[in-house]
Parts: C-alpha cells; structure tokens; sequence
C-alpha cells in the first residue's frame, strides 16, 4: 500500500504530484522554451511565439488529460462547435496558443554528445516517474509482468472510415510493465523500441523468446531480495529464467506454452499431450530441486513452470457452470492474479489519453502519464480522502484537469 499518508483534504493534483511534482513541470518549462528558440534560430522568428509558463503548461497538461475522459480523438475538438467541444475549460487558453505549446513541447530540448539512448528525450521523465512510483508504494508479494492493454478506444474505432485507420500510424514501441496484483499500481515501465529489423527490434521481440527475457530481467531489477512472486505469460516463462530470477530471492510462476515459451531444459515427455483422453481437473508433475512443471487437464493442457508453490498443495478453480475443478495451488494463485489484472485492464484502459502524436517519444510520454494518473487513483482509493469524497476514475480525472487549469469550482461530485 501507500507508504505515505496522505491528508483528508488531499486533491486529485496532490495525488498526482506524488509522480509529477513541479520541478519536473518546471523543467518542461526550461526545455520547451530552450527548444522553441533553438527552432526559430533555425527556421527563423516565430512573432507569435512568447515564452511558456508555468501555469500554461499545467493547463497544456490538463487539457490533454481531459481526452482521456471525453475520448476525443483530437484534443483540438475542445474548441470545435461539434460534439466534443468543451466550453468550460476552453477559455483558459486559446486554440492557437495551445497549438503554439504543442509545436515547440519538449522534455529534453538537446542532445548530449554522450547519449546514444534512443529515448533520450522522455528518458528523465521516465526515471523520475519511477522514483515515484517506487518511493509512493510499496507493492504486495504477488506482481505480473505483462503488456498492459493500451489499445485505441474501440467506440472511435468503430466508428473510423477506413482512410482515417490507413493514416493512424502503427505504434514504434512496445510497453511492458511490472503491477501489484492485488491493487493493479504499476511499479515499473519497460519501453522496448522498435529500431529496425536487428536482434532487439520489436519484431524479433515478438518472435524470440529470449528478448523477452531481457524485458522480465529490465523490470525485476529492482525486485531482487525481496521474495517477490512475479506472474508471467508464456512468451517470459522459461526455465533459464526462473533459475536465474531464484538467485536472486525473486520466485516465479508462469504459463508454459510449446509454441511461444522456450522450453530449453524441460522434459519433453511433460511437454507432449497424452494419447489416452483424461478427465478434468488430472495433472502430472515432474520436479527438479524447487522447480515444478505442472500438466494440468482442462478441457485441454495446460501446463505451469513455478518455484513459488509446492505442486502437492491443493487448489481449486470455480466455474459458474461446472462447478469446483481441483488443480495444484499455483494453477489456482496463477488464475486469480491473471483475472485482476484483466479486471484492471477492462477498469483503467479506458482512460489511457486519446491524443496520437506522430513522434514516438511523445506516444510514450502520453502513455506514462496516462499510467501515473491511474496509479495516482489508486492511491487516493486507499487513502482516508477517499471515504470523503468517493470520486470514480472519471470524475477524479475531471478533478485533475480542473485543478490544473486553474479552475476554481471545487465542490464535491457525489
């Protein structure tokens, strides 16, 4: 849970400063304005053009951050006459303004001599978005490594002319995350770019196993020591992995699959299907030290690597149909973590910001602050402000943007 308390009276902005505070505002400011001017001497005077403030760019923010409730697929629609306009908060600032601040934003306006980083520009959010994370939460024992759902609201989607879906162009980047199961707060981002068709691409990442156990090794290195057991998919479980994560006080339990796993050191008699037809809920396992590989039946195999659960401890999986279906411990803890963070997905995915930049560091940028706002939620869900006000996610999301605006309507919405 929180490792701070947070007062009766804290406000949607309070909670996202714990990852957003204003130094790194204040930076936004220097770096933008640094690079505004660089890219007048370059191109030439811009007369409209006047240095960002701060409160500009804390309304800049806001308003971005209100696609991510309205689901307006250009943020630019707040100030249409159509369906998505916004006449509240269009006052604060004008279009052309904001299209000003959106032209010359910038977190990191120069290129060191020494980066060779390709995310260079967003990478000092990152990690002081990570520093808040860690030192604002302390996460349970149970976490999963997953890629969260951040795909485009369906509604819109749906409603796309083909045209519109040819110019959206496809995503640079593949995002991985390491999440509390039992609260679904995001401990850890892991960006992995597309660069190229090379061993690290994001093509060969979909295809080799072993890159994605560069992406589990990335999130978890700061999970050593502290008995942590991390859930994964098929394409991380692997038993290299687990060995390796074992050293280092971090357990693990993982679906197996013979297509997208690597099954390098397990034996292939646990990893064939059995010819004679078996009843549901039978299992095999085969053991080695701490390690179990579990074949398990359910209406097809399905099998586990874990070295977190003894396989002789006994479960159970609830089907509203068929009833209790026994299964070994970890099958059971394997189930009902992966059904949180589906819960969380299906809650919080939703509220990822609409806007679509063309440039990938600013595709990122919008989806790890889209991530702290979520992360922000939950913690005002645990908080004593909580049991004061009871804001939903959407209406804690209108508090924010408000807040950064300036607004001053701060009466309660119940």
């Amino acid at each position: 849970g929180p490792t701070r308390k947070m007062p009766l009276t804290a406000s949607a902005m309070d909670f996202f400063q714990l990852f957003v505070p204003d130094n790194v505002l204040k930076n936004m400011v220097v770096q933008t304005n640094m690079y505004a001017k660089k890219y007048q001497e370059r191109f030439g005077s811009d007369e409209a053009w006047i240095d960002v403030t701060l409160t500009e760019m804390k309304a800049f923010l806001g308003y971005m951050i209100s696609t991510s409730i309205h689901h307006c697929e250009s943020v630019l629609s707040i100030w249409s006459s159509g369906f998505y306009s916004n006449k509240s908060i269009a006052l604060i600032m004008t279009q052309s303004r904001f299209e000003k601040i959106l032209k010359y934003f910038h977190i990191v306006a120069f290129r060191s001599s020494q980066t060779t980083h390709s995310l260079y520009k967003i990478q000092p959010f990152l990690d002081s978005l990570q520093n808040g994370f860690d030192s604002a939460f302390r996460p349970s024992q149970a976490q999963v490594l997953h890629e969260p759902l951040i795909d485009e609201d369906p509604v819109f989607i749906a409603t796309c002319t083909e045209r519109e879906l040819r110019k959206r162009k496809k995503r640079k980047f593949s995002l991985w995350v390491r999440q509390c199961s039992s609260t679904g707060f995001i401990c850890q981002i892991y960006v992995h770019l597309k660069e190229g068709s090379g061993a690290d691409g994001l093509d060969a990442l979909k295809n080799k196993p072993q890159l994605h156990s560069m992406v589990a090794k990335s999130l978890c290195q700061n999970a050593s020591g502290k008995n942590y057991i991390i859930f994964t998919g098929p394409s991380i479980t692997s038993l290299n992995l687990f060995e390796e994560f074992e050293k280092q006080g971090i357990y693990c339990c993982g679906l197996l699959s013979t297509r997208k796993s690597d099954c390098t050191g397990l034996p292939p008699s646990m990893l064939n299907n059995s010819a004679t037809p078996q009843s549901r809920g039978q299992y095999r396992i085969r053991m080695k030290g701490n390690m179990s590989l579990i074949c398990w039946y359910n209406k097809g195999h399905f099998r586990f690597l874990t070295n977190a659960y003894s396989p002789v401890q006994q479960g159970v999986i609830i089907k509203r149909k068929s009833g209790e279906i026994p299964c070994p411990l970890a099958v059971e803890a394997f189930a009902a973590h992966l059904s949180y963070i589906c819960k969380y997905d299906d809650k919080y995915s939703k509220y990822f910001i609409s806007h679509k930049p063309n440039k990938t560091w600013q595709q990122v940028f919008w989806f790890a602050i889209s991530i702290a706002i979520n992360n922000a939620y939950i913690l005002y869900k645990m908080s004593e402000a909580y049991h004061v006000t009871r804001y939903s996610r959407a209406q804690f999301g209108e508090r924010l943007v408000k807040e950064l605006l300036g607004l001053e309507d701060t009466s309660p919405t119940h």
